[in-house]
């Protein structure tokens, strides 16, 4: 038995390894779970519910949740296999951007998953005029609940729902997801089931996961990263594990013991800080001790022989220091799967070295999503890359403007069917002959690992004449504990200067080693012993980079960015115009006192 369309996968699970547990919420304390069988029921009454809502095939219906749930996939799944098309929206979604998706989408229903996406929607709703209803996950006060959306369905129900599994092709459009971009309105990307399923297909033959192992899933279903890892457990027979724990993130991947999961890099630079301020409050002999094993994860490389003097450095951090690290992940993690940003490489060594093998990738939701990650065999890893592109795509990469770096294109079966109701758009998207324009910068390293060194439209020309790619400036800056955010700017300008938003957790933690009396962030920037401190991070930033491209003069921040203030997008990237917006008056400062560095 094979699978050809998402809703297949769960009648594949079925045939091939029955799970007891194929998913779990942590719901009272304790784990909820469902076998693959109970999966497959509440799928079959979740399509019965939306059937007789009376919705015709090719129908919109919304998922507006705050993270991933058993009922956000068997909405999902019960869904698709009724013929309607279900439409994620971030949980973090402005208003305006709410009522723009469900507008253009014409969205019929949409299942909420608390309070405030109800408020939301209520507040949106008065506008539009395809919108029936809501229902709520879980229950709310004037919303119907899960109960009123599914019903048992009848041996005429089943039929016709067979009828209409068997009519759908892999070609069908599965979804229609809504990227939120860096500037301008959000555009509705438009995934088959033949564009997912063959990003499942091709990075399973590579996971290392399989029936005999269970993962967490505690990042947005909405994001396509997320939900397409998701399916690919379900479909190697991975119990897959939801964390309800939304506040703190280490908790809810203890409570889940997962062998994997799949994370952002601010996860891991969280984590990180978190476990060095446990490990700041103990005695100072421990801290000490915490700090050299820090010090020699940081040196660790996937692809060296480890001298003997390292490798006993490396087995006594482990058994004295990083052992604890892997409890406070639940003690048995085998992979991090890292995506939708670039992560720091120092971060993806130490984590690695702890025993926490760190595998970053490379994707966008236009290509469902996976372009390119780092394996687990021998050889398959390099830190700083996005790894290997995956199996049955085409990428290269478009030099003709000259330079080792050029434009990232792919061909495959992942690729888009194109945006919803933006024929213009889609057109521009592809090359003349069929190759999808990613927008990203990027190289072959090593002959076939990808490294992407920035966004093509984010690249600049200084008032000199040099192209500068600020995303490589950036993770090099990042790549300083004391960095947490920053920004590159230096279009038209005689050289490039950054905006810094400190980490300040560990400034905090090096101002306390250092008898340096602390207040608050916004004092704090302003402290000359801090500021030499950052001086010294950006100058060894700025080693080995060329003249054109070191940073000579940088503005510290004290206020931190955030997808709601609007400095972020809902994957964690930087909003670069509305950034430049809001602290004009800043960059115009920092050039008129001219380069210092």
């Amino acid at each position: 038995m094979d699978f050809r369309r998402l809703f297949d996968i769960l009648p594949y699970q079925q045939a091939r390894f029955p799970r007891q547990v194929a998913l779990a919420r942590w719901l009272g304390g304790r784990w909820e779970t469902f076998s693959t069988a109970a999966c497959a029921g509440e799928i079959n009454r979740v399509s019965a519910g939306l059937m007789r809502l009376g919705l015709e095939q090719g129908d919109k219906v919304g998922i507006f949740s705050h993270g991933g749930s058993p009922r956000w996939i068997f909405f999902d799944l019960g869904a698709q296999q009724a013929g309607f098309v279900p439409v994620p929206i971030h949980a973090s979604a402005s208003r305006e951007e709410l009522a723009f998706i469900l507008r253009e989408a014409e969205v019929r229903y949409c299942l909420v998953s608390g309070q405030e996406q109800a408020e939301n929607l209520r507040a949106v709703q008065p506008g539009l005029e395809a919108f029936r209803g809501c229902f709520s996950m879980e229950p709310l006060e004037g919303a119907a609940g899960w109960e009123q959306l599914t019903a048992e369905p009848s041996p005429a129900e089943l039929e016709e729902l067979g009828r209409r599994r068997e009519a759908i092709s892999e070609e069908a459009l599965a979804t229609i997801i809504y990227t939120s971009g860096t500037t301008g309105e959000p555009k509705g990307v438009m995934l088959s089931h033949r564009n997912i399923v063959s990003n499942i297909k091709a990075t399973i033959a590579l996971l290392p996961a399989d029936h005999t192992k269970r993962a967490a899933s505690f990042l947005p279903l909405s994001h396509i990263f997320e939900r397409m890892v998701a399916y690919a457990y379900m479909a190697v027979g991975t119990s897959l594990y939801f964390s309800g724990h939304t506040g703190n993130l280490l908790e809810a991947v203890r409570a889940a013991r997962p062998h994997y999961f799949t994370a952002v890099p601010r996860f891991l630079e969280k984590a990180g800080d978190e476990i060095v301020a446990r490990a700041r409050r103990k005695p100072a002999p421990v801290w000490a001790l915490v700090r050299w094993a820090i010090a020699v994860g940081e040196q660790y490389r996937s692809r060296q022989r480890f001298s003997p003097a390292y490798r006993i450095k490396l087995f006594w951090a482990r058994l004295l220091v990083f052992q604890a690290w892997r409890r406070l992940l639940g003690g048995r993690v085998e992979g991090v799967f890292v995506g939708a940003a670039a992560l720091q490489p120092r971060l993806a060594r130490l984590f690695t070295a702890a025993g926490i093998p760190v595998y970053e990738g490379y994707g966008l939701t236009e290509t469902s999503p996976v372009i390119a990650f780092n394996r687990s065999e021998p050889g398959g890893r390099r830190f700083g890359t996005a790894g290997i592109p995956i199996p049955g795509l085409e990428l290269k990469i478009d030099t003709t403007e000259g330079g080792e770096d050029g434009e990232i294109l792919v061909k495959g079966p992942g690729v888009m069917m194109g945006y919803y109701k933006r024929e213009e758009e889609t057109r521009q998207a592809f090359t003349a002959d069929g190759w999808f324009k990613t927008g990203d910068v990027g190289r072959l390293v090593h002959k076939r690992f990808l490294q992407v060194t920035g966004r093509k439209k984010d690249i600049f020309k200084t008032s000199g004449g040099k192209y500068v790619a600020p995303l490589e400036i950036e993770n090099r800056l990042k790549s300083s504990p004391f960095i947490g955010e920053c920004l590159v700017i230096g279009f038209q300008r005689p050289f490039p200067t950054a905006l810094l938003l400190p980490n300040f957790e560990a400034l905090r933690q090096w101002c306390g080693e250092n008898n340096i009396h602390w207040t608050a962030p916004p004092y704090m920037v302003h402290n000359h012993k801090i500021q030499q401190l950052i001086d010294g991070e950006v100058r060894r930033a700025n080693e080995e980079m060329p003249g054109h491209k070191r940073i000579r003069n940088y503005h510290l921040l004290s206020d931190a960015w955030t997808v709601e203030s609007g400095e972020l997008t809902h994957t964690f990237k930087a909003r670069r115009e509305a950034i430049y917006e809001k602290y004009r008056k800043e960059i115009e400062a920092v050039y008129e006192q001219g380069a210092r560095l």
